[in-house]
């Protein structure tokens, strides 16, 4: 039962992506072509819900499910950090033609060639892992 709410919540963020066409491998290819403003659109109120979940939460001191307080913790801001993570999240991306969220809507669309580049982003989040320590932060 403790779960329902994030099943729940995970059903509505399907339908939300299938919807708003975000998981359609056209639309990610016409937004990487620069030939629709449609999931510019759909990322820039991501970003606006965003602001306004994040102001919120620090307004009104709001806890997570278990009734620990949530802390914003300040990251490390340089350039090629950002910029180098950003070009190979964006090649991916591009390559595959989803972002993770909507790799899942589209595997449970039962597009199972999809399953690969799920499998490709878990083993690249694992070798990172395991490469982390000897990478330059």
């Amino acid at each position: 039962m403790k779960g329902l709410k994030f099943t729940l919540t995970g059903i509505l963020f399907g339908i939300v992506m299938s919807k708003s066409e975000a998981i359609s491998w056209y639309r990610i290819q016409e937004m990487f072509r620069f030939q629709s403003f449609h999931m510019y659109g759909i990322i820039g109120t991501a970003v606006v819900l965003g602001v306004i979940a994040v102001y919120l939460i620090k307004k009104y001191n709001l806890r997570d499910y278990q009734g620990n307080p949530i802390t914003f913790t300040p990251k490390e801001k340089s350039v090629p950090r950002y910029l180098f993570g950003g070009i190979i999240f964006g090649l991916g991306w591009a390559l595959v033609g989803a972002c993770p969220g909507p790799l899942f809507v589209n595997l449970g669309y039962a597009y199972w060639p999809i399953l690969i580049a799920i499998f490709g982003g878990v083993a690249g989040t694992y070798l990172y892992g395991v490469l982390k320590d000897r990478l330059p932060h």
